[in-house]
């Protein structure tokens, strides 16, 4: 298969593997974190780590959305699906994400809320125009990928005057996290690790492009390389970061420049920059409060806004402390450190969104067999 099959050829992966056991230092480490739970996965499907020395350790960092999304929003949601009437509707992997109590959208639906799942924001925007009678929400996440299409909705709801339909935002932006994870005191009081290079995410760099990482380069001296999902690109990204390391250079480089620019889509960026606005701060899962960190809906659209339609509470509610999501949002701990990974934490009955997120490192784990194995081993 085109352009699939030639980013998992084997000898290739070996060949890259050896070239940075090669060139990587081993009097120094080099600690290096992927922000996006797509590189989790492909790291933990394809056996990266197991390729490369030692002393090039890989970091998990907030993986995705779901992953990030405090138990509080989680609750506004479940509140908004209590409400006579109501069809809320939400991506997949949010239906399974315990709130207070661990009751989550799935056991709120199996009580009789009515709450769809769907694929797109598209598709809430019809269940709005079917249901003329009912108010609609769509539950909006995601990282700038899937913040077009949730700008684009609100765009055709008010061309439509369809006065039915709302959006409770949730959109959050990759750079400010970084930022977080790099000088933060909140996140500093909690713990963290040193970081020398991060790989930047696929996805959302095809939106926003390369440019706004120039700032983590330049500011902190921390090399970034943009990287697709597959394992060549990955290994690449790695070889990439090792030589900028050992040669002092703190750039931005493209290994993913089949489709990545430097100035991003902006169109989508024209979409989004008409309908939201950025929030003063906003609360991430693992990181607490991050300043300028995610989107709220600007005024001229305020009447498809569900959090001023339905007055819903902004609060923040502790995770459950036996729960290492924080820890290993943070890169603090890998998911087979925390002690309910396997036991009492599994995708049939999670405890924490790094499970229950498909992208999520918790679940990249279990699904690939090896930790999942060893912790059942020991239960």
């Amino acid at each position: 298969m085109k352009y699939i099959d030639e980013y998992r050829d084997g000898a290739t992966a070996r060949a890259i593997a050896a070239a940075i056991r090669a060139e990587a230092d081993p009097g120094r480490s080099y600690a290096l974190m992927e922000f996006c739970g797509g590189h989790t996965h492909a790291i933990s499907r394809y056996g990266i780590e197991d390729l490369l020395p030692a002393h090039v350790r890989m970091i998990h960092g907030p993986g995705c959305p779901v992953c990030v999304l405090p138990i509080g929003r989680i609750d506004g949601a479940i509140a908004l699906a209590r409400q006579p009437g109501l069809i809320l509707c939400t991506y997949g992997d949010l239906l399974r994400v315990p709130g207070s109590g661990r009751t989550s959208l799935l056991k709120v639906k199996a009580e009789g809320a009515d709450v769809r799942m769907v694929y797109s924001a598209a598709d809430s925007l019809k269940i709005a125009r079917d249901n003329p009678d009912r108010p609609v929400v769509f539950f909006a996440i995601g990282f700038e990928t899937t913040t077009p299409p949730t700008a684009l909705v609100l765009q055709q709801a008010k061309a439509l005057k369809l006065s039915n339909f709302s959006v409770f935002c949730n959109h959050v932006l990759t750079p400010a996290a970084i930022a977080s994870i790099l000088e933060s005191p909140e996140v500093r009081a909690l713990g963290t690790v040193p970081l020398d290079g991060f790989i930047g995410p696929a996805h959302v760099s095809t939106v926003i492009g390369s440019r706004p990482y120039d700032y983590f380069a330049e500011e902190y001296q921390k090399p970034v390389v943009i990287a697709g999902f597959e394992p060549l690109d990955v290994l690449q990204a790695i070889l990439m970061l090792v030589r900028q390391l050992n040669e002092g250079r703190y750039e931005v480089e493209n290994e993913f420049s089949r489709a990545v620019t430097r100035e991003g889509n902006r169109k989508a960026q024209a979409v989004v920059a008409e309908v939201f606005e950025l929030r003063r701060r906003f609360e991430w899962r693992g990181l607490g409060q991050v300043p300028y960190s995610a989107l709220r809906i600007k005024a001229p659209y305020a009447e498809w806004d569900a959090e001023k339609r339905f007055d819903l509470p902004d609060r923040s509610v502790p995770d459950v402390k036996a729960c290492d999501c924080g820890a290993i949002l943070r890169g603090l701990k890998k998911p087979a450190d925390c002690r309910l990974f396997g036991k009492a934490c599994t995708p049939e009955s999670p405890m924490g969104s790094c499970m229950v997120s498909a992208e999520g490192a918790c679940a990249a784990y279990w699904t690939y067999g090896r930790f999942r194995h060893a912790q059942q081993g020991t239960a």
